[in-house]
């Protein structure tokens, strides 16, 4: 009889063990250049709805992730690519490591933040701008004139009061980058930004931190993104937002499949949720223009970004993006700041 029970205890631990197991979530490995303040939140928004996936974050900045997931092609450790510039996913998807999808609720998204191409494998989540963080209190102390053109900041009376994003780790520099080489001309925007070297303090590996240094007054201008801009003027930091005349650089935060992934099913429930209303009702806490067409939030001091857009091929950002880097870093990268 003891034996007996014994056996049925045995039975009954196997048949609990495997339905936990059965239960267990699946874990997607999803490689993002979103900022880290936002993570925590939007992993939890898409477990509430899908409680039988979990997230894993894999996080750097742009230039950093991109490269990673180039060199990780041919064995893939992630299974979703979300939070990524669209520059860098077309370069991706050219590069195989993007699959072609369509995901459901595509049809409200807004089509200029989506692959162009007939068969589709990015979609975006947002749109992020650059602007000009200007520091007024910092410039009134140094008599610094305020800058209307990306000429203006030519000006001497700038040498070693600009910030700027590298554009080799972050995605903010290198889409304004592209967007000087595309506007200017290649040798007309090489020639200006050997200029602007010139007054430039430090290039980050942080798309935001540039205006955070000039919030914070260790330079008076910061080329970053607008979106912290806006947040840190509404924080009560001294800063005019400019426009420069000329037009700013802009690219779109997007989702893709990564191919091959043995979670597909799984990862493709994550891809179709980033598009949807419920994850761009999460999206329009932190950004101002998301993908979804009915979702959208006036943001304290954003400036008009809109009306000063480049306009951006972001499938020669892709094709060029190697020699584009390279050229800069040979050209720029001794300010770069020390990597942590």
């Amino acid at each position: 009889m003891k034996k007996r029970l014994t056996a049925l205890a045995l039975a009954a631990t196997s048949i609990f063990s495997v339905s936990s197991f059965a239960a267990s979530p699946v874990e997607l490995t999803v490689y993002t250049a979103f900022e880290s303040d936002l993570l925590t939140r939007y992993k939890k928004a898409f477990e509430q709805e899908n409680p039988d996936i979990r997230i894993k974050w894999v996080r750097d900045s742009t230039g950093i992730m991109t490269a990673k997931l180039l060199a990780e092609k041919a064995n893939n450790r992630a299974d979703v690519v979300w939070g990524l510039a669209g520059s860098s996913m077309a370069l991706l998807k050219q590069e195989g490591v993007l699959d072609n999808y369509k995901p459901a609720g595509l049809t409200e998204i807004k089509a200029e933040l989506v692959d162009p191409e007939a068969s589709k494998a990015w979609f975006g989540n947002q749109a992020f701008f650059n602007v000009v963080c200007y520091n007024e209190a910092v410039a009134k102390a140094k008599n610094l004139p305020k800058p209307e053109s990306w000429q203006d900041l030519l000006d001497p009376v700038y040498r070693g009061q600009i910030a700027m994003p590298n554009p080799a780790s972050s995605g903010t520099g290198y889409m304004q980058v592209s967007a000087w080489l595309q506007s200017m001309g290649e040798d007309k925007g090489w020639s200006y930004m050997a200029k602007l070297n010139n007054n430039i303090a430090q290039y980050t590996h942080s798309g935001s931190k540039p205006c955070v240094q000039a919030a914070m007054g260790e330079v008076a201008i910061g080329i970053s993104q607008a979106i912290r801009g806006a947040q840190l003027k509404t924080q009560g930091a001294p800063l005019d937002l400019i426009l420069p005349e000329g037009g700013i650089g802009w690219d779109v935060e997007s989702v893709g499949l990564v191919a091959g992934t043995p979670k597909a099913a799984a990862a493709k429930k994550l891809v179709d949720w980033s598009l949807s209303q419920q994850a761009n009702e999460q999206y329009v806490q932190a950004y101002a223009v998301v993908g979804h067409k009915d979702v959208s939030k006036e943001v304290p001091n954003y400036p008009d970004v809109e009306s000063a857009m480049v306009e951006m091929d972001f499938n020669q950002m892709a094709s060029e993006r190697k020699a584009v880097l390279s050229e800069w870093s040979k050209r720029f990268d001794h300010k770069s700041e020390p990597k942590s």
